[in-house]
């Protein structure tokens, strides 16, 4: 993206003027480098968010913003409903509560090790990955209700996980206002079968190595140590939300010049946050982050069996779940006014710093995790919101390494085995259904996570504290 019309206003954040249809001004978080390999689209979308009615304080790009659907992947806007605000079917995403979640085991990287490969095929095993995948668990209609409704809670009364578990989920495992009887019997059918998988894409377990803690007493809080091993989750609601984004964006589309909303792109669709349809979507969207939760707290529970037979001395402990397609309603202090606001975050973190009442009791005096994953083969990290980002964007960080081409553009540049090949020299193992899908995530086709995280500490939205390096990636 060319810098031209973009004015540095803080470190590494760059204002774009209010112009033309846009109601506030567009910031962009990036060094010069980052902004140099974002394509002009995102600087087209996040202009165009800040059109939308309602919109309040900015639109926001994080560091690892890339082009997306309506909203850049990295987007992030608030609205306000008493001022026709709106929302967006865009700014959640298809993939409604992507998230990523983190589990300690209390035990040295060198044990992985001595069972690697073993422990990867077994993991490869009992994990469903990949396109179209299918888990063991088959819900009936009753039981889809009961889920869309409960999430994380449902999962664990079901004996999928450990109640504590729940204290260090968003929303404490469930989110609330979820109306399942809303929700489609298409998108039902296609989760009907796939609670408890991967799914593509980026979506990843990773077996993973403390390699460096920056901040040793944010670590301690966390529970972190140098040499330990962790497990790293990146999945969503699968089918079901994916159904869900692809039925509101066409009724928003259709619906919105009823409402007097002029789209700058149709893929904005969006409805007023106080309308029937918004309401609706609010309801079902709810749901798909109650499904995206279920799903990753069954995947925990798979993967701790999986341990219980080669480590049983490790202790899968849920560090943190924090999603990153959604729309939240929250409050926030705009030019010194608290407001009820709807926030979008899409490919971008909540970001709480130290004393956010919605933090559980062990981790607000610290602030809340941001895990940040990489890309198969470079490193994830784990930051913490800094009390700075409310006031730089709304309490939210970016979720990333970002991508730098395409996939097509990747699977051309890469195949599957090659990149196998190259990590295993590396002593990572990679474990996938599609050779393709594994060309088409290589490392190189995304930006450095390590640049993403350092200017999202120097902007103030979230510091760092962990460095992880992977030793087993299951990969969609």
């Amino acid at each position: 993206m060319e810098r031209a019309g973009l004015t540095e206003v803080a470190p590494h954040a760059w204002q774009m003027p209010q112009t033309g249809a846009m109601r506030v001004p567009a910031i962009i978080y990036a060094n010069r480098q980052l902004l140099a390999q974002m394509d002009e689209k995102v600087g087209e979308q996040i202009r165009n968010v800040a059109s939308l009615p309602g919109i309040v304080a900015a639109a926001y790009a994080m560091p690892d913003a890339h082009w997306g659907y309506g909203f850049p992947i990295g987007g992030v806007a608030a609205f306000d409903a008493a001022a026709g605000g709106v929302v967006s079917a865009g700014g959640v995403g298809f993939d409604i509560s992507c998230g990523v979640r983190l589990l300690t085991t209390g035990t040295d990287a060198g044990r992985i090790r001595a069972v690697q490969a073993p422990l990867a095929h077994e993991l490869s095993r009992a994990i469903p990955a990949g396109v179209g995948s299918h888990g063991r668990i088959l819900l009936d209609a009753a039981q889809m209700t009961a889920m869309l409704a409960g999430g994380a809670r449902w999962a664990v009364a079901r004996g999928y996980g450990w109640p504590e578990d729940l204290e260090r989920i968003e929303e404490r495992g469930c989110m609330a206002g979820a109306t399942p009887e809303v929700v489609s019997d298409k998108a039902r059918r296609r989760q009907r079968d796939e609670m408890g998988t991967l799914g593509s894409g980026n979506h990843y377990l990773e077996v993973q190595e403390v390699a460096e803690i920056l901040d040793a007493e944010v670590a301690a809080a966390y529970d972190l140590h140098p040499g330990e091993a962790v497990v790293m989750i990146h999945c969503g609601s699968r089918g079901l939300g994916h159904q869900i984004g692809t039925e509101y964006l066409r009724e928003m589309a259709l619906a919105a010049p009823g409402h007097g909303i002029r789209l700058p792109d149709r893929e904005l669709a969006c409805a007023p946050i106080a309308s029937e349809l918004g309401q609706r979507y609010l309801g079902v969207m709810r749901a798909g982050i109650n499904c995206a939760l279920a799903n990753r707290q069954i995947l925990t529970h798979l993967a701790r069996g999986v341990f219980d037979r080669f480590l049983p001395e490790a202790r899968l402990g849920l560090l943190y779940d924090v999603s990153h397609n959604t729309c939240k309603e929250e409050a926030h202090a705009v030019d010194d006014v608290a407001r009820r606001l709807f926030v979008h975050r899409k490919g971008a973190t909540r970001a709480l710093g130290p004393g956010a009442p919605a933090l559980p009791p062990a981790l607000r005096p610290v602030g809340q995790p941001v895990l940040i994953g990489g890309s198969m083969g470079t490193e994830s990290w784990v930051l913490v919101g800094d009390p700075r980002s409310e006031a730089a964007a709304l309490s939210s960080a970016c979720h990333g390494a970002g991508r730098a081409m395409s996939r097509h553009a990747a699977a051309r540049n890469w195949t599957g085995s090659g990149v196998q090949q190259d990590l295993a020299a590396r002593g990572i193992i990679v474990k996938s259904p599609s050779k393709r899908g594994i060309a088409e995530e290589a490392p190189g086709a995304y930006k450095s996570v390590g640049q993403v995280v350092e200017v999202a500490e120097k902007a103030g939205l979230a510091r760092r504290v962990a460095r992880l390096v992977p030793l087993i990636c299951i990969k969609g």
